[in-house]
């Protein structure tokens, strides 16, 4: 019986992204593997069909075997990149920890780990095929709006629970939370981009680490009580101390022999030509 030859995707081995193994449809997945990785190093619209077929290794015919159209494929690709990703973080280091804050941060963490190899092996297929499609494609926006929303779904869940830990009377959501660390991420593939550098994203995640540990800290979302907002009573053993030590001191002389008719040193008259702060 011949060996049946093992297929290797076309993702790239230094991808943060796992290899995928083999797959009932191995051409199928081909052209999916070469979909990820062209979409992101050239955008969907630069993408062409005849390129993906050649980067899997497929006739035009296998292409249109498995797919109506290129949409088709943008579809199918964003369903591939979700199950991918999906298991990806699912199996990351970060879940051990029993401390909720812990994860979060130590998500961030592996979100830096993973910058590794050109810009195509760690930027989002889902932030770069919405901002070509948005307007154009909504079913491919509608499909990118869902992997998303997925994704961030999972950290609500740590976020939600870290609030309830550290800030439970903080007045913003976990969704809010959840949505804001995705479009700091997101943000930050664009300017990788301009500048060809993961530096501005290890930065970025740094910024947001630091802004995370502001958010959870424990004593920054208290209410403060509406007593709190006066001045502090004073205690009648101290108010009376005070009386004691000022009849026990005589005024000053100046103060003890004028009189209320002392004449007063005027005022140095205020030149507002000299002020800073004229209308």
């Amino acid at each position: 019986m011949a060996r049946q030859r093992q297929y290797k995707s076309p993702v790239r081995r230094n991808s943060a992204l796992p290899q995928q193994p083999v797959a009932r449809n191995p051409s199928k997945t081909r052209l999916l593997d070469a979909a990820l990785h062209l979409i992101r190093a050239k955008g969907y619209a630069a993408t062409a069909v005849d390129e993906i077929c050649h980067q899997a290794g497929v006739t035009k015919g296998s292409f249109f075997h498995h797919f109506k159209s290129k949409d088709d494929l943008a579809l199918a690709a964003v369903a591939h990149w979700r199950a991918m990703t999906e298991g990806f973080f699912a199996a990351a280091p970060y879940h051990a920890a029993q401390d909720p804050l812990v994860r979060l941060l130590g998500y961030l963490d592996f979100r830096a780990a993973i910058l590794t190899g050109e810009l195509a092996d760690y930027t989002c297929l889902l932030g770069t095929l919405v901002q070509e499609t948005y307007a154009t494609h909504p079913a491919i926006r509608a499909a990118c709006e869902m992997a998303l929303s997925a994704h961030i779904a999972e950290l609500t869940r740590d976020i939600e629970s870290a609030k309830s830990l550290y800030a439970s009377a903080a007045p913003w959501s976990a969704e809010s939370v959840g949505d804001f660390m995705q479009a700091v991420l997101q943000g930050s593939f664009i300017f990788a981009k301009a500048e060809q550098s993961p530096v501005v994203v290890r930065e970025n995640l740094e910024h947001l680490r630091r802004y995370l540990r502001l958010l959870f800290h424990s004593d920054s979302h208290s209410q403060p009580k509406k007593e709190d907002r006066r001045q502090p009573a004073l205690d009648s053993d101290a108010i009376e101390k005070s009386r004691r030590q000022i009849a026990a001191h005589p005024k000053p002389m100046e103060e003890t022999e004028a009189g209320p008719e002392a004449e007063l040193e005027p005022e140095e008259e205020y030149d507002t030509r000299h002020s800073h702060y004229t209308d």
